[in-house]
């Protein structure tokens, strides 16, 4: 027997309101705006509408439910970045988009990496951690596998200012990680690299472009699809599990919120 595991955070747009005014920009990456339509209300007279028939004639006198979408990033909530996210050329060649993964690519053997131990707010979580975290798991890393990285961030929420000061990952961590076969790298934090605040202090200071999204323009050196945004990773083994990102079937774009579902065998 089979047992779902679901790996995705809810995009509630009651999320928006809890933000902290420093962070508003970032809304529609956390969730959409959401109008529902209710079978004894708009619903109904939409269905009204449509047919030119009286709410009498309707069972109930209702009509559908329905719900409109508005505000919404294709980089919302828990999503999977296609590699055109990381710039227009990945290896040299065309960067493809998300209609262009097959969804064989995004169902991966997966393995969580437990950084919890070393990851520091605002930071990059250390190559020694990943290394230490990689050998807990009892196993190596494959071609083509999906790591899992466990910072601790699925404990907050938009409401936590913590939230928005995550672990992130550098240039030379994600590059390490690909470099061993990893195709899908994945993330409880809200984003892969550091914190955008920290990135900029970092490039002010130090006038350093190599501060400045380090860890996604890695993916151009080596093509991988980066998750963000994961939830329960705790209810994961360390390895001996399927993982499947499950995207939207979105054209040309650089980015899918995504259904994630790690399947584990009893």
């Amino acid at each position: 027997m089979t047992t779902l595991v679901d790996l995705s955070r809810t995009l509630d747009p009651a999320n928006r309101e809890l933000v902290p005014e420093a962070y508003k920009a970032l809304e529609t990456v956390l969730a959409p705006k959401i109008h529902y339509l209710r079978p004894g209300g708009e619903g109904r007279d939409r269905m009204t509408d449509i047919f030119g028939c009286p709410p009498e004639h309707l069972p109930n006198q209702e009509g559908w439910g329905e719900d409109w979408l508005t505000e919404m990033n294709t980089h919302c909530g828990t999503h999977v970045d296609a590699p055109l996210h990381s710039g227009s050329l990945i290896e040299g060649k065309p960067a493809r988009t998300i209609s262009d993964i097959d969804l064989s690519e995004l169902y991966r053997p997966g393995m969580v990496l437990d950084v919890r131990p070393w990851a520091r707010p605002g930071e990059a979580i250390p190559i020694e951690a990943l290394e230490q975290a990689i050998a807990a798991t009892g196993r190596e890393v494959r071609q083509g596998d999906a790591l899992l990285l466990r910072t601790g961030q699925e404990r907050y929420q938009p409401k936590d200012p913590e939230f928005f000061n995550y672990p992130g990952m550098s240039g030379d961590g994600t590059r390490y990680l690909t470099g061993l076969g990893a195709t899908v790298l994945g993330t409880d934090a809200m984003a892969w690299d550091r914190p955008f605040p920290v990135m900029k202090a970092a490039y002010e200071k130090t006038g350093d472009p190599r501060e400045l999204w380090d860890g996604h323009f890695a993916i151009a050196d080596k093509e991988a699809f980066i998750i963000q945004q994961l939830d329960n990773l705790a209810a994961l083994p360390p390895a001996g599990f399927e993982v499947g990102f499950f995207p939207i079937k979105l054209p040309r774009t650089s980015a899918s919120p995504c259904r994630v579902v790690a399947f584990l065998n009893d």
